[in-house]
């Protein structure tokens, strides 16, 4: 079975490397434009630069996920750029090497931050464009 991804855009968080980076290979691969976000702006540039090297087709964004005016930002720099996301993918996050008992709490919110409210902020700002493309027709 191949899967394909042809015309459509998928925003992918934390892709500046590990997972996040495959996830971005991967959907290029197939066909996708990819949004590269990550906080790092050069490790988002240099998985976009892999990505087109191969002939995909791809864009570096360097917002921080749990900062809900940087995602805005993010995906309305997306949309003028490709009028439109289809895939989000929630792939950011931060490692704090602690376990909970050992952790500070400045530590411990910084992590939920990306984790849990990065995710929050994109899923609602992605599902603001479906719902305002779909209430205008163009879905």
């Amino acid at each position: 079975m191949t899967i394909n991804f042809d015309g459509q855009v998928a925003l992918i968080t934390g892709a500046g490397g590990g997972l996040g980076r495959s996830h971005a290979l991967q959907m290029a691969a197939r066909g996708a434009k990819v949004v590269v976000n990550d906080f790092d702006a050069k490790a988002a540039q240099a998985v976009v630069d892999e990505i087109v090297a191969v002939g995909g087709i791809a864009l570096a964004y360097g917002a921080n996920v749990a900062d809900m005016g940087e995602v805005s930002a993010m995906v309305a720099a997306v949309t003028e750029q490709w009028g439109r996301i289809d895939i989000l993918v929630n792939n950011a996050g931060i490692l704090r090497d602690k376990s909970f008992m050992h952790m500070d709490m400045a530590n411990f919110e910084a992590v939920m931050a990306v984790h849990l409210m990065g995710s929050v902020y994109c899923t609602k700002a992605v599902g603001l464009l479906c719902g305002r493309k779909i209430m205008d027709g163009l879905l």
